[in-house]
This record gives C-alpha cells, structure tokens and sequence, in this order.
C-alpha cells in the first residue's frame, strides 16, 4: 500500500508552490505517516499500521480493535 493512513484514508494532497512573480510550480503535501505496530491482547498477536498522526489520536481515544474495525469496513485496511 502506498504513502496512505490505514485508519483515516488521508493521503497526499498536489498544491502550488507560489513565487514573489507568481510563477506556480506543482509540489506535493505530504501527510506525517508512521509505520507502528499494535499489539492486540484479545487475539494474542501484533499488526503493523501505517497510521497518520491523527489517525494515532484516534487510536488514543476508540482504542485499536474498535480502529481496525472502522478501517476495514472502510476499505483502508485490507484483509
């Protein structure tokens, strides 16, 4: 899977970047993604993520099992 958050679906976003003449060039916005691995006490065993920072926050605050769920019922999180 490519440079794309596992539990939010945030991926890169194409902007400009603007000169003092107002020459525009195509540049890319990058997202702060992190590979982390999780370990899930129910089922005795580990995944590793690719998780924004907000999608760590939100790991933080629903939990992983409750993450993991929203992610495959997303699509975001392949089986």
């Amino acid at each position: 899977m490519s440079r794309i958050c596992q539990i939010t679906g945030k991926r890169a976003m194409v902007g400009n970047n603007v000169s003092h003449a107002n020459n525009k060039t195509k540049r890319r916005f990058e997202i702060n993604l992190l590979e982390k691995k999780f370990y899930l006490p129910e089922q005795e065993k580990s995944v590793t993520l690719k998780v924004s920072a907000h999608g760590l926050r939100i790991i933080n605050r629903i939990g992983i099992e409750e993450a993991i769920v929203r992610g495959t019922r997303s699509g975001f999180i392949k089986k």
